[in-house]
């Protein structure tokens, strides 16, 4: 095998992605592709998908559902731009993606344009949840397929008893009465006696 000493260069970032809005223009396979996936991960994103036609799954979802989602059915209109924080290029029209692209970027907008990774300011990930617990797995485009297959290899590993873990050890560092440095010190030693062990033992 080819040795390498290439890196993924991406830093990974977690959203607050109520504190943020998003606009999602198409609203056919792919628009409802990256919806879902959004809200599975953050159900409480504030989400808009902006098209002339809507697939009926989106249009149930907005009918359904507690999350904030919003619909603006026409074309894509560049003057709504500076009401979002994040565009999603979702559409199956290749020049209409460039379109948003370009104009979204002149706005000083991030930007992500589905199957074009060289126009995306960001990727979305695969992505783990155990309760408080997430992990996000990037393959920085090489493989979204090795990502999906390491996720749920992760799946199988953490155990939903995770989340009582992280419950704990936040009350732990709660009740510390110590400066800044010595509560690191100690839950580092804390934490590395966990790691130390297999985790379901």
């Amino acid at each position: 095998m080819k040795e390498t000493n290439e890196r993924n260069p991406l830093y990974p970032i977690f959203l607050r992605m109520d504190k943020l809005k998003v606009l999602i223009v198409g609203g056919g396979f792919v628009a409802c592709e990256k919806l879902h996936f959004i809200l599975k991960s953050s159900p409480n994103a504030n989400l808009t998908v902006m098209s002339p036609e809507i697939r009926p799954e989106i249009l149930e979802l907005f009918s359904t559902t507690e999350h904030q989602i919003s619909l603006i059915h026409q074309p894509f209109d560049p003057t709504v731009l500076p009401n979002f924080d994040i565009v999603i290029a979702a559409t199956n029209i290749k020049e209409l993606n460039f379109e948003v692209y370009h104009t979204a970027k002149e706005a000083g907008l991030i930007v992500n344009v589905a199957d074009t990774p060289d126009l995306c300011d960001f990727y979305m990930g695969s992505i783990v949840t155990r309760g408080n617990l997430k992990v996000a797995i990037s393959t920085n485009g090489k493989s979204p397929t090795f990502a999906k297959r390491f996720r749920e290899l992760l799946e199988d590993v953490l155990p939903e008893e995770i989340d009582d873990l992280l419950h704990q050890l936040k009350a732990v560092r709660d009740g510390l009465e110590m400066d800044f440095e010595e509560k690191v010190e100690y839950l580092n030693d804390l934490t590395k006696s966990l790691v130390d062990r297999p985790i379901n033992s």
